[in-house]
């Protein structure tokens, strides 16, 4: 019989001692965030050229964040920061694990219990899941209350949500722990009140995405245009307010007020929308194609930095904003 601990003794004060379980460019933007806010972060792969190029990716965003006035010293950043291949190692002395690994259920459920044997029971286990939840995988851990999804937006270190998920059987000690250590390391928690597949953010991301591809789909308007709807229309006002105090604020009345104008009008629409558009790969083809016309993939790499130093620009904007 398995025998499931029942509460957790979490105290961490201050900066503690990081685990990054997974150095891709999740584990890598992990790294940033804690070892910017004075953390030791030990950052750790099986992959040995995963682990040997990670410095490398490090030093080219801290670069960035430099130069936009987002970090004082990369240095000293950089020196808080070691790397090693043996997870046992790594982990047995840390406050808390941030796990980056592959979106495989099996792959997490095995990874957190060895996570889970190897570590303290004052040890906070966190996994950067983007859609599974906690009790998929840890549901069998002797350690389970300790156990929870800390979900960022990619880049973490540049995008500062973090959607704080526990199970039925998390301790609310450690989700509190959690979102603490959360803002002391300059990030948004958002804590879920009760699980669902895919979270808040991805759950509204994928409203957006189906019904895109609707649109596509139907041939209503090209893959571009679509683009500049969100990017010069809708996304300058989500930059720096959400859905609810839009509509709150494009009425008279308010939000009331709004839902009186306009709220049969996206009734009619839902019912347009209930139906899942294709995600399958003929499907998925000529949208895929259409992309590659404005982007071939020999420069996705290249652009992926683009949208990096555009995400510091804009977060370098937004600090201004609330001096």
């Amino acid at each position: 019989m398995t025998t499931f601990a029942k509460k957790s003794d979490i105290r961490i004060s201050g900066p503690g001692i990081v685990a990054v379980v997974g150095a891709g460019l999740i584990g890598c933007s992990w790294a940033i965030v804690f070892a910017r806010a004075g953390w030791q972060v030990i950052v750790q792969d099986i992959n040995l050229a995963t682990l040997k190029g990670a410095p490398d990716v490090l030093a080219t965003q801290l670069k960035i964040l430099e130069q936009h006035n987002l970090c004082a010293d990369p240095q000293i950043i950089l020196a808080r920061i070691t790397y090693k291949s043996d997870l046992n190692e790594t982990v047995s002395e840390v406050d808390y694990v941030q796990e980056c690994g592959p979106e495989i259920l099996q792959v997490k459920q095995d990874l957190f219990s060895e996570l889970d044997a190897m570590t303290s029971q004052k040890t906070i286990l966190a996994s950067s899941t983007s859609g599974f939840m906690a009790s998929q995988f840890s549901a069998h851990l002797t350690g389970r209350n300790r156990v929870l999804v800390a979900h960022p937006v990619n880049p973490p270190h540049l995008v500062p949500v973090v959607e704080i998920s526990p199970s039925e059987w998390t301790d609310p000690h450690v989700t509190k722990a959690t979102a603490a250590i959360m803002a002391s390391i300059d990030q948004t928690p958002v804590t879920l009140q009760k699980e669902i597949p895919g979270f808040i953010l991805n759950r509204l991301q994928g409203a957006m995405l189906n019904e895109a591809l609707r649109l596509a789909q139907g041939g209503f308007a090209t893959v571009d245009d679509i683009d500049k709807t969100v990017r010069d229309g809708l996304g300058l006002r989500w930059s720096f307010m959400g859905p609810f105090e839009t509509i709150d604020l494009n009425a008279p009345g308010g939000l009331a007020d709004y839902a009186k104008r306009y709220g049969q009008m996206y009734q009619n629409m839902a019912q347009e929308q209930s139906q899942p558009p294709n995600w399958d790969e003929e499907a998925m083809a000529p949208l895929h194609h259409a992309r590659r016309v404005e982007l071939t993939m020999d420069r996705v790499a290249r652009r992926q930095y683009w949208r990096d130093r555009q995400l510091a620009a804009l977060a370098a904007h937004k600090q201004k904003q609330r001096l």
